[in-house]
């Protein structure tokens, strides 16, 4: 039974087509390498679940538990995956959005916590954590899709488009912020001195998409079908 239940999730997972996935060839040719190179690709499919629980209370205290704790300030990323580099999708992150609100981000399948808990998927493991009491636990999986812009050029595209000071010096390795680039709402994270992930919503993937392609011209000319 379980097996079978399993071959139907691959059928539907192969099924699935992701925001941005038409614009996969475009941003392959928009991308170079080298001492001013720049890199854009879709990273798709990864677990998204929001989270919402008051500093203090008894579910923020065993969510935290689930988690390896909540961001407990602006910008801050927590969880096994927080020192995550470009290219790897491993591990739990934990997002600071608000006071009392954040973004879960994982790899994507149904057991994100590698068989913890007794095999519990992450949002299963996060739900009965909640326990009933005040907070909120979302799957968004489908809300957003996930950039990755990387290079040495990755910080100037940004700044095209990007109210926020990106210096190293102000904007480090591990911070996460809502923003706006090109006038599209985000989340960006800076998961390595040159590499960012962006997180726009699935119905802006295709404009921001083409904005970051555009920002990348000087680099590499591409015209987008």
């Amino acid at each position: 039974m379980a097996q079978t239940a399993e071959r139907e999730n691959d059928v539907i997972r192969g099924l699935r087509r992701s925001p941005a996935g038409h614009l996969a060839d475009a941003f392959s040719q928009g991308s170079v390498s080298g001492e001013q190179g720049v890199t854009l690709r879709e990273v798709p499919f990864l677990t998204m679940i929001g989270v919402r629980a008051a500093p203090g209370s008894a579910v923020w205290d065993r969510l935290g538990a689930v988690m390896g704790g909540l961001p407990e300030r602006y910008g801050q990323v927590t969880g096994s995956g927080a020192g995550d580099g470009p290219g790897t999708e491993q591990g739990v992150s934990v997002l600071w959005l608000g006071p009392q609100e954040f973004l879960v981000i994982a790899a994507d399948g149904p057991n994100a916590l590698g068989g913890g808990a007794a095999g519990a998927s992450l949002l299963g493991g996060l739900l009965d954590a909640l326990a009933g009491d005040p907070g909120q636990v979302v799957d968004l999986s489908a809300n957003r899709t996930t950039f990755e812009l990387a290079g040495p050029s990755a910080r100037a595209v940004l700044e095209k488009s990007c109210a926020l000071d990106l210096h190293p010096r102000e904007f480090t390795v591990g911070t996460a912020v809502n923003t706006q680039i090109g006038l599209i709402p985000a989340v960006l994270w800076k998961v390595d001195e040159a590499a960012f992930r962006i997180f726009p919503r699935a119905s802006f993937a295709d404009f921001l998409g083409r904005w970051l392609l555009d920002g990348m011209r000087e680099y590499a000319a591409v015209e987008v079908p």
